[in-house]
């Protein structure tokens, strides 16, 4: 029989990449008991079969432990590189001239080829292309059909097949390309919960991927270009969760301008109630010490402060040599922010005033209830999610229990901040809602005897987006009598 797992003591949650570190059943059962609430799959490194019993051994899981728990699928998108040179590596000088063409023959110190036809569409005189994850900078002087010329602004050594960024214009070129559209088949037919999308540049960039999910995934878009920092508002309005991805973004702008795009990415998604993830680099240094420095410490607390719903590791838990010792830091920072007499000021530093709906405005009651009374906990029932994703909105002092029938809800809510779902049957009347979730609050451990719990739910039952009713209630303490 599975063993129930009462909520984290922290609302963050944190992501944690699988990779060849971290990819066995016994490892992964490991990185939840320290801290995990959900799994990325980075679908840039191994193939789709090497994937298939990573997921079933997170199905495993959550069977065993009783909780559901996430899955997001990362789409690699696509990957701009430039062609092979014939002695496999050159010298690139400061002040050179250096020509970028569709010539396939290999390339030298003068020239070499860029199979990409669309930036022979976009690129602009004074644009810059960034080589090698922005290592050397290249600025556009001239360009033709299938020449583009450039005077070398960093230089440095190139090798063959090195990436290309262009930050200072919109590539037109589809986020999704053919080896995604294989990996998001799989993904869906094997059931993952987050499908991320990269490359994402407008909003238009995420209408292929959600039209090929189809409803049986939500659809991150990551935010890792220039452009989309244009369209923020559109984008975030389109997708059902955002990635502050700051590893491209740090290539493709000037680090220090890193920061500030962070927060406004974070207020942004919750403004606009996206479940909002802050990733890469955070524990950097963990890859191959046992210990972070102090100055990742206080990166992760800035996005816990901030109210990310999800703060997450990618190489640190995927292929690092202390996967484990990673996540239980990620899980301790979070842990001790929240222990801040002032992080419940900090957190709700970002305004978000409720939408002229009933269902904003009982969450936004619901906590300001839950702080007046000294509530124990909110308890939602949902069949979309949507309930809880408005009350997690408003960031309230109290755990937030999630109470739904349909599994896939429960497993999307993995990602919100202050979320512990639960996959249990729907009730058919108020009284039976009353007394199922008491006991439910009871069974997970969020209260006692004495306390009181705030109820959210939408009447007539079983209808989405109905969400019309906060009742409150008081806990005796047998209400479990009878019921094993």
């Amino acid at each position: 029989m599975a063993r129930a797992i009462t909520p984290r003591s922290r609302k963050v949650r944190v992501l944690a990449t699988l990779g060849p570190a971290s990819s066995t059943p016994d490892m992964i059962s490991r990185l939840f008991e320290a801290g995990a609430d959900a799994f990325r799959i980075n679908m840039s490194h191994g193939d789709q079969a090497s994937k298939v019993a990573v997921i079933q051994a997170i199905r495993a899981l959550e069977k065993s432990h009783g909780r559901p728990t996430t899955i997001l699928a990362d789409l690699q998108g696509p990957k701009l590189r430039v062609g092979r040179f014939a002695e496999g590596r050159i010298q690139l000088a400061h002040g050179a001239t250096f020509v970028l063409d569709r010539d396939p023959a290999p390339g030298d110190a003068t020239r070499v080829e860029l199979p990409h036809r669309e930036i022979f569409e976009a690129i602009t005189p004074g644009a810059r292309l960034l080589l090698d994850d922005g290592k050397l900078v290249l600025r556009v002087t001239e360009h033709e059909a299938d020449r583009i010329v450039t005077i070398v602004e960093v230089g440095g050594p190139l090798s063959n097949n090195k990436g290309l960024n262009v930050p200072d214009v919109v590539v037109p070129m589809a986020a999704l390309t053919d080896k995604d559209r294989s990996d998001l088949a799989f993904a869906i037919e094997a059931g993952v919960d987050w499908i991320a999308l990269s490359f994402v540049q407008r909003p238009e960039d995420l209408a292929e991927a959600r039209k090929l999910i189809g409803g049986k995934a939500a659809l991150l878009a990551k935010i890792e270009k220039p452009a989309a920092i244009d369209r923020l508002e559109e984008i975030v309005e389109m997708c059902d969760g955002v990635m502050v991805a700051r590893g491209d973004l740090g290539v493709e702008l000037p680090p220090q301008t890193v920061p500030p795009l962070q927060k406004r990415i974070v207020e942004t998604s919750r403004r606009l109630g996206r479940p909002v993830v802050v990733a890469t680099q955070m524990l950097e240094s963990m890859i191959k010490s046992p210990s972070p420095t102090r100055a990742e410490v206080s990166d992760v607390a800035t996005a816990v402060y901030d109210g990310a719903d999800a703060i997450m590791l990618s190489a640190e838990s995927a292929a690092g040599d202390w996967p484990i010792e990673s996540v239980a830091m990620m899980n301790a920072i979070g842990e001790s922010v929240e222990r801040d007499p002032m992080y419940e000021d900090r957190v709700r530093f970002t305004v978000t005033r409720p939408d002229p709906t009933t269902a904003d405005a009982l969450a936004e009651a619901a906590k300001n209830i839950a702080a007046t009374i000294s509530a124990k906990a909110i308890i939602c029932f949902t069949t979309s999610g949507s309930t809880a994703r408005r009350v997690a909105r408003e960031r309230p002092s109290v755990p937030l229990l999630v109470l739904t029938p349909k599994l896939s809800t429960a497993r999307r809510l993995g990602l919100l901040w202050g979320t512990h779902a639960v996959h249990t049957r729907d009730v058919d009347s108020f009284e039976e809602m009353v007394a199922k979730a008491k006991r439910m609050a009871l069974r997970q451990g969020v209260v006692k005897a004495g306390d009181r719990v705030i109820i959210m739910a939408g009447i007539p039952f079983r209808t989405p987006g109905a969400t019309n009713v906060l009742h409150v209630v008081g806990i005796i303490g047998d209400e479990l009598k009878g019921f094993g």
